[in-house]
């Protein structure tokens, strides 16, 4: 009874989240309302059924929240490569990313044309050391093929304790084999924001991710730089291997460097995805200063928002190599 239980309580759960979206798919008369609520309960019926066999006849009794979980995930990943479902543990995972203190390597990773990608290694970090580049493809880790692996799965793999080896199984474009590279696990501690003097009045600053407090941190950088002793003639925004982060640090960098205008916005289906974030006037630091914004394969996603404004606003001249690709919110 309990097994007959969870299966209705799980139908009901799948029930309530098909009506919601329908309820929030776009209408457009009554007709199609009803068409569009005939075929998601025709679906949902299909969907208990086999979760019913599958409960009942499957050669081994298996955890209901995992079936359903593993059809939610099949779902989203037949979207695009850059969507994905993730459980609150790894949500949890995900978050621990922002703060800049994790157990692994210090590689940013992503699916790209279905081969587990290598977006860029952080700098002074294992990864970085052994020589790992941006555009590598993982084709193994610790021996286990990485093709049918989902990217939460990848992460799960590739992090753990300080002191323990993971061997990534590389393919790389100017190689002709793959190759193995044993990299020793650390608490990956990431300082978002480096900066220093180039010659006698050029101020280098290297932005390494952007994290919760990465445009703070930057501010108070260009601050410093500011209250210096010997006025700054140029600036060099160095975002080479900056696989991204969050969206809002990416605004709030670029604002730092604009006076007005449009940075980046979102369209989708949803009027509450529609959002545009605007550059704001301050007179924090000098906005006419002359800047050059360095890039490469490894700049991605936050890398790419902050690139693109600043190029859009001819504020400044982007050099280096084509970016890496990369836009998710």
């Amino acid at each position: 009874m309990k097994k007959k239980s969870n299966y209705w309580k799980i139908s009901l759960l799948v029930i309530w989240c098909a009506l919601l979206l329908v309820v929030l798919l776009p209408f457009k008369n009554k007709s199609s309302i009803n068409a569009s609520t005939d075929q998601a309960y025709q679906n949902i019926k299909i969907f208990t059924e086999i979760l019913d066999e599958v409960e009942k006849k499957y050669v081994e009794v298996e955890d209901p929240q995992k079936l359903i979980y593993g059809a939610i995930r099949g779902m989203i990943e037949t979207l695009d490569p850059h969507s994905g479902f993730l459980t609150p543990e790894e949500y949890k995972e995900l978050r621990i990313e922002t703060k800049g203190s994790f157990g692994g390597i210090g590689i940013e990773i992503t699916i790209k044309d279905g081969l587990l990608t290598v977006v860029s290694p952080i700098e002074d970090t294992p990864a970085f050391q052994k020589g790992v580049k941006a555009g590598d493809k993982i084709i193994k880790i610790d021996g286990a093929l990485t093709k049918n692996m989902t990217l939460m799965d990848a992460v799960k793999q590739i992090r753990g304790p300080k002191g323990k080896d993971v061997v990534l199984t590389i393919m790389r474009q100017e190689v002709p084999k793959l190759f193995d590279v044993t990299i020793t696990r650390d608490v990956i501690v990431i300082k978002s924001v480096k900066s220093r003097t180039v010659g006698e009045n050029i101020a280098y600053v290297r932005v390494l991710t952007f994290q919760e407090e990465t445009a703070e941190r930057l501010k108070d950088t260009l601050a410093e730089i500011k209250a210096g002793g010997k006025p700054v003639q140029g600036l060099i925004l160095d975002l080479r291997n900056n696989p991204g982060g969050l969206l809002d640090q990416a605004v709030k960098v670029s604002d730092l460097f604009l006076d007005s205008g449009l940075i980046v916005y979102t369209q989708g289906r949803v009027e509450s995805q529609n959002m545009k974030f605007e550059a704001h006037s301050s007179v924090e630091f000098d906005k006419k200063l002359p800047m050059v914004v360095l890039v490469n394969h490894g700049s991605a996603s936050a890398s790419e928002i902050v690139a693109g404004a600043l190029q859009d606003h001819k504020r400044a001249v982007i050099l280096g190599l084509q970016t890496f690709g990369k836009g998710s919110v």
